[in-house]
């Protein structure tokens, strides 16, 4: 079956994906006993009594995060060592036999309660492989052991946005092979959880394919469904050597939805990306790392290119052996979210005055600035190429276009350029980009100008835009 560009331009995303969507920024919360063991992965032999964070707080943890500018946290309920950091009815190994909160804690619990407390959405992180249950290996004896530990993190701990699986798999007892039943999996969380996005080894987010923020120029969230499956069959021949969320290793340049791509694709669907990173080195606190927290510079960076393309990020923020957010962390973290509303506060572009070359009659071109999720410009059906200009009412200095499509109605925009009128009256191009999705910050050099055009030259079926901002950023050297 070939699939027409008419077909490709109607994907779109689930309730549930463009509600995570819409989070675009939020935290993983990586602690364990690795916090104590000064390990990245356990073994499974550790004692429980390891777990003595004397200072946790979870509050202090959504503050920081809050204070980011984030919208949500994943925690990890239960990492590679297969400590359970919620008192499971199916394991000794558990916060149930560590000295914090005498036995009696449920971290879990405290978090997820923090983070309604605060208006911060949850999810979890749950291992599928599991160094110290026996039964590891023994497939379908495991498979009930996981579903049994994942039905309770979905039935004990209220509404979860995110249930985060990564695709670690690695040798059983007497060198078993375990074969995880994802789609058992799967089933259990639409049952329980049905608002909730199943990520990365699951059907609704994908990895970007690496842990260092890298993100590709053109990132499609309509793909061959081939990479859905794909993900599957990765995890399920992962290995320890292979690293913790090398899923499917990719290229930050690949290609995964030109139209070259989806002409030889048998079917289409909306599987949008998360980029994950860590604020250090490692995803657990190490001492040695106190000094090798990014800056919020840094930090800055990466939220600009991943959120402003087309992706949602995901930073990894480890608490230290007390329980608590980092000093250092915290401040960066800080920063970061000053930086956020110091840039993104005035859009120049509120009161502007906005005509387009063609518009359909029911979005004209100032639904594309009315503030308004619900309403967007668009040509008529079949008008693939477009051109709209903005008169900002007097001269101003701008180098930032935020730009987003109406993707409730699909990803269509392939090229684009923004161009302004310079005090001669010629059109001066100032930018080009390729996709625009859900959100595409674009970057450029500072111009003083009245009037900007938005060149639409490539797009599937007929473009969209819901959204067009204007901000003049002033960009600061400090951290």
């Amino acid at each position: 079956m070939v699939i027409s560009i008419q077909q490709a331009a109607h994907i779109h995303p689930s309730a549930r994906q463009l509600h995570w969507q819409k989070l675009e920024f939020y935290s993983f919360i990586h602690f364990s006993i690795n916090t104590f063991t000064d390990r990245e992965w356990g073994m499974g032999d550790e004692s429980p009594t390891l777990f003595a964070p004397e200072q946790l707080d979870a509050e202090q943890w959504v503050r920081a995060c809050q204070a980011a500018g984030m919208r949500g946290l994943i925690l990890t309920c239960k990492h590679h060592d297969g400590f359970c950091l919620w008192p499971s009815q199916y394991t000794d190994h558990s916060v149930q036999n560590s000295p914090w909160r005498n036995g009696q804690g449920d971290l879990v619990k405290e978090v997820s309660d923090a983070c309604r407390k605060a208006g911060l959405k949850f999810g979890i992180y749950l291992s599928p492989w599991d160094r110290h249950e026996p039964t590891y290996g023994d497939s379908e004896a495991y498979n009930d052991y996981f579903v049994h530990q994942l039905e309770e993190l979905l039935t004990g701990y209220g509404e979860l946005f995110s249930v985060w699986f990564d695709g670690a798999c690695g040798e059983g007892k007497q060198g078993k092979k375990q074969v995880y039943d994802w789609d058992r999996y799967y089933a259990v969380i639409r049952r329980l959880q049905p608002q909730a996005v199943i990520s990365v080894c699951g059907p609704d987010v994908r990895w970007c394919g690496n842990e260092a923020g890298h993100t590709r120029s053109s990132e499609w969230s309509v793909v061959p469904e081939s990479m859905q499956d794909n993900e599957k069959i990765q995890a399920n021949s992962q290995t320890e050597d292979n690293g913790e969320f090398a899923t499917l290793v990719r290229s930050a340049e690949d290609d995964l939805g030109s139209r070259h791509v989806i002409a030889e694709a048998q079917n289409l669907i909306w599987y949008p990306a998360e980029v994950n990173t860590s604020i250090r080195p490692g995803w657990f606190y190490h001492p040695a790392e106190d000094h090798q927290v990014k800056t919020s510079t840094e930090l800055m960076e990466l939220y600009e290119r991943i959120v402003g393309g087309n992706a949602c990020f995901l930073l990894n923020i480890p608490p230290d052996r007390r329980g608590l957010i980092h000093e250092q962390d915290v401040e960066q973290l800080q920063l970061l979210g000053q930086k956020i509303k110091q840039y993104y506060q005035h859009n120049i572009a509120e009161n502007a005055l906005i005509q387009a070359s063609l518009s359909d009659q029911q979005h004209p071109a100032d639904h594309a600035i009315d503030q308004s999720e619900d309403t967007f410009w668009c040509t008529p059906y079949g008008v693939e190429q477009a051109e709209i200009e903005l008169d900002l009412g007097s001269v101003q200095n701008m180098n930032r276009v935020v730009l987003m499509e109406h993707i409730q109605s699909g990803q269509r925009i392939e090229a684009f350029a923004i161009s302004y009128q310079n005090k001669h009256q010629q059109w001066v191009p100032c930018y080009q980009g390729s996709i625009v999705g859900y959100k595409h910050i674009c970057r450029f050099s500072a111009i003083t100008a009245q009037h900007i055009r938005i060149s639409i030259i490539e797009s599937r079926y007929c473009p969209t835009l819901q959204s067009i901002e204007v901000y003049e950023v002033s960009i600061q050297q400090s951290n």
